[in-house]
């Protein structure tokens, strides 16, 4: 919806840059963060028109220095909007990769990493589609619903104190 709201006024860079730091606040909240995320939504969309020509780049190494554009973004673009193979690990892909033993990390870049080297890049772009409504709905972060869990009997449980 915030996307939605966003995109309504503005669809370009050369558009974006048009509007105020509340207009953009306006428009995504209630979203996490949205005041930092205005700010990094007009310097984004100035570095796209001064350095890119107005076009998101399509490299990893060129999103990552884009201000606001961390790892999972940047894998999440490559993904969605090029069909590049990138693995987007957020909290919920970190929590239950470690959770159920095929990767012992404490960060999510160290997780990507990590299962860039443990899956076949195939299986990277729907890895993030499957275990993000899993880590909502069963395998949350505390008290995991483990009597639901198609794979609990394979999962080390991993930081699980108590489960339902």
């Amino acid at each position: 919806m915030a996307s939605r709201r966003l995109f309504q006024q503005a669809k370009t860079p050369h558009k974006m840059i048009t509007l105020r730091h509340d207009q953009i606040e306006k428009a995504i909240y209630p979203v996490s963060f949205y005041k930092n995320k205005s700010r990094h939504i007009l310097a984004l969309s100035m570095e796209l028109l001064e350095k890119h020509g107005g076009h998101v780049p399509k490299s990893l190494t060129a999103l990552l220095t884009l201000p606001g554009v961390g790892r999972k973004t940047a894998n999440l673009v490559l993904t969605v909007a090029f069909g590049k193979s990138g693995i987007c690990v957020d909290t919920h892909v970190h929590r239950i990769s470690n959770r159920i033993g095929i990767i012992k990390t404490r960060h999510p870049d160290e997780s990507e990493m990590a299962l860039r080297e443990r899956l076949p890049s195939r299986y990277w772009i729907t890895y993030n589609d499957i275990l993000v409504p899993y880590g909502q709905f069963v395998c949350r972060p505390i008290s995991p619903f483990c009597s639901l869990c198609k794979i609990s009997p394979y999962c080390d449980k991993a930081g699980v104190i108590k489960s339902r």
